[in-house]
């Protein structure tokens, strides 16, 4: 390989630039994911529409900033503020929304249980938050990292409730459906650690072998809710997908497990113990 391609490469794998295409492809994903769970109502009030847009606009700002990051670095940063802190506004937005379908009006776990899931707009405010942080905090400090990896605790905390609310509406009919919650509940009780305590890089190690593993659940549980939806009630499968189970929600997983090994892989080169 060439100096000029071994430098290409290392300028992919900078840590400013791994968060801020996670955060691209994560907002512009999230079209896909909107589209599905508000069809459910066939997008019944129109500010459903909200995240749908800025989810299909907001990553070609982005993308623009990073195209001229290293001649007008200022542009990428005003881009990246005006897109993190609108997602932000735009999770919270939802989720006072998804609340006040029903949790307002009764204040009971059932009612909470059986609205709108008031935790998924929380995605965008984790997004805009990281796009904030990175052009806040020096990517190449010690806390750069640590905020990447409060990030990403906070977003398995929110697969913890997710996870433990989706799978309440049926009583967990199926055994299986605690797999989720479990995985969930370890993630969180790893990762909380090293935010806690000076760590080694072994711990460090083990993290992230625990976050592989909330991969493999994470896809497991993809096969398992697609089966579920190919084998629905309604001969339309598009009918299955929206009504049934969501064939996007297991990879929370993977998703989140990428954002904590970025930071996990960050923490174990700046540790000094092994």
């Amino acid at each position: 390989m060439d100096e000029n391609k071994l430098r290409r490469l290392k300028s992919w794998l900078q840590p400013f630039f791994l968060i801020e295409a996670f955060c691209l492809v994560n907002i512009g994903f999230m079209t896909l994911d909107i589209y599905l769970a508000h069809s459910a109502n066939e997008f019944r009030r129109k500010a459903e529409y909200i995240p749908l847009y800025f989810s299909m606009i907001a990553p070609f700002f982005l993308l623009a900033g990073l195209a001229v990051r290293k001649r007008w670095k200022a542009v990428w940063t005003d881009f990246g503020y005006l897109v993190g802190w609108g997602s932000i506004a735009v999770g919270l937005t939802g989720v006072i929304l998804h609340l006040d379908s029903s949790f307002f009006y009764e204040r009971t776990i059932k009612s909470l249980t059986y609205s709108a899931p008031f935790a998924a707009p929380l995605a965008y405010v984790g997004l805009g938050f990281l796009l904030v942080m990175n052009r806040m905090i020096e990517h190449e400090s010690p806390e750069w990292a640590q905020w990447v990896l409060f990030m990403t605790l906070g977003g398995f905390f929110g697969n913890f409730v997710i996870s433990l609310v989706d799978h309440a509406e049926n009583g967990f009919f199926y055994p299986l459906e605690w797999v989720a919650v479990g995985a969930s509940a370890i993630a969180v009780g790893f990762l909380v650690t090293p935010l806690l305590m000076r760590v080694s890089r072994r711990f460090l190690s083990l993290c992230m072998a625990v976050l592989l593993a909330e991969v493999c659940v994470g896809l497991w549980g993809f096969f398992l809710h697609t089966e579920r939806n190919l084998h629905g009630p309604s001969t339309i499968l598009f009918k299955n997908v929206i009504y049934g189970a969501a064939p996007l929600a297991p990879m929370l997983f993977p998703n989140l497990a990428v954002l904590g090994l970025i930071a996990l892989w960050r923490l174990r080169e700046l540790a000094e113990s092994p």
